[in-house]
């Protein structure tokens, strides 16, 4: 359109008006730039056009006729390189400062790039001391370090890579559902239950002056969810396959690297059926699906974590996780560890629950890769899993999911739909088996435990934007 009316005017006339409002078309396309991503910049889709790039700058390299800065907006891992003449230089263009640039994006002559943006104006929207930021440019921080600054931690260049991966994870996670027609169902984060049975739970209290004390709100006493399970049983006493996915509440009083205040849950739950077999495909297909997304989708994120972050964690081993998974029952579990040289500090008699480091060497002794236990006693595992009565000794149908560097993962089991003998286990449970009940099964998988796995990140408070955890100051 504007080629065509530039054309008109420059060639039906030669009057001082037209050749106005033919400079007047000119000066207002050159003042409106393409707005850009920096992923789209670094794309070259664009290459010759006037473009205009919002971001915040990563380095700063001025030279006596030029500048050149790196600037990047979240939206990769790599910077789109700047540069301009000296004339543009500002005290204030520093590191990890905010910044606006509008210029012309041109092939690099440079091989490490493929673009780079040659700028007619810098705007400093937003200015940093670098002396006082705590973040330095030419240092790499480990996570510990960048752990003392959650409301700064995503300008680093390994948080916003963790930022980028947990979201492309989370989107894979709900794409399997989908393509595997599942229902998503949003369970209430305000509960009356307990559903773990652990009693760590976070109580929920109202506030404010008009608030009768000694009376309940919601006329018993609530909770933070501790799981969306139950309520999951709930809905698939009409559909056959439903999920969720939110956050967690847990009020464990420890600080360890394990454990979190506030987590996410991925959970599910299947109607119509009576075998694990059936639960261990949809989470071994959940965790191949999520992992192939994520390296094919964040392959220069996961590299960085792999090469300075988490170094010895390589793409190739996640490419190992993705091939069959192993399958050992519980027994066959402790008489590995009973057989082994290792001194567990647990017991690994028949009976007892295995503990991390059980859990660590068997995933070890299975050559590193995930494995499926089975066939737990029955007294180790919660009231409404379903009793294995073909065993000759008390075994219920439940299976975990263990992981390199994590332990279990995934946790899940057939349910006890049979109203005879669930009703020798809990009164308040009947009415979910006694009106249309069917054989069903789910699990949980902790998504900031997945991620541990994926990365080799040792501590879980790296994994999550922002950590609660006991004693911890929340942003």
């Amino acid at each position: 359109m504007f080629q065509a009316v530039t054309k008109t005017l420059s060639v039906t006339s030669t009057s001082p008006v037209c050749r106005g409002i033919l400079l007047g078309i000119r000066h207002y396309c050159k003042k409106t730039p393409t707005k850009l991503r920096v992923s789209e910049a670094l794309s070259g889709a664009d290459l010759g056009a006037n473009v205009k790039v919002q971001g915040w700058v990563r380095s700063v390299r001025p030279q006596k006729a030029n500048v050149f800065l790196h600037v990047n907006d979240g939206s990769s891992l790599q910077p789109l390189q700047v540069i301009t003449g000296a004339e543009l230089s500002d005290p204030s263009l520093t590191f990890g400062s905010a910044v606006e640039v509008t210029g012309i994006l041109k092939k690099s002559p440079h091989k490490k790039q493929p673009v780079e943006l040659e700028a007619d104006q810098i705007n400093v929207i937003g200015e940093c001391n670098p002396v006082d930021f705590p973040f330095k440019i030419k240092e790499r921080h480990g996570l510990e370090y960048i752990r003392q600054f959650p409301h700064l931690r995503c300008r680093t260049n390994a948080f916003s890579s963790l930022l980028r991966i947990r979201s492309e994870a989370t989107t894979a996670i709900h794409s399997y559902f989908k393509e595997n027609d599942f229902v998503q169902i949003h369970t209430p984060i305000i509960t009356s239950n307990d559903c773990e049975g652990a009693g760590e739970l976070f109580q929920v209290e109202p506030s404010g002056p008009d608030i009768v004390e000694d009376e309940y709100f919601f006329s018993v006493p609530t909770f933070l969810t501790v799981s969306g399970q139950l309520h999951l049983e709930v809905i698939s006493g009409a559909f056959s396959r439903v999920y969720t996915f939110g956050p967690t509440f847990r009020a464990e009083n420890s600080q360890s690297r394990r454990h979190l205040a506030e987590f996410y849950m991925v959970e599910a739950e299947i109607s119509f059926t009576q075998s694990i077999e059936d639960l261990t495909k949809v989470m071994e297909d959940m965790f191949k699906s999520a992992t192939e997304h994520v390296l094919a989708h964040c392959v220069e994120d996961v590299d960085l974590f792999h090469k300075h972050v988490t170094p010895g964690h390589r793409i190739e081993g996640l490419k190992f996780y993705i091939l069959s998974t192993l399958r050992i029952t519980y027994t066959e579990a402790v008489d590995i560890l009973n057989r082994s040289s290792e001194k567990f500090t647990f017991p690994t008699d028949w009976g007892c629950d295995l503990k991390t480091e059980h859990e660590k060497y068997l995933v070890k002794h299975c050559g590193n890769t995930p494995v499926f236990v089975t066939d737990y006693p029955y007294d180790l595992k919660p009231f409404y899993a379903r009793d294995n009565q073909d065993h000759p000794e008390p075994i219920a149908a439940i299976l975990d999911l263990l992981v390199p560097g994590v332990g279990e993962l995934c946790g899940g089991s057939l349910r006890e739909e049979r109203l005879d003998l669930l009703s020798a286990r809990l009164e308040e449970y009947l009415d979910l088996r006694r009106f249309g009940s069917v054989p069903h099964g789910g699990f949980g998988l902790g998504f900031e435990r997945y991620l541990q796995c994926i990365l080799g990140v040792d501590n879980i408070k790296d994994v999550i934007p922002f950590p609660r955890f006991s004693h911890s100051c929340l942003l």
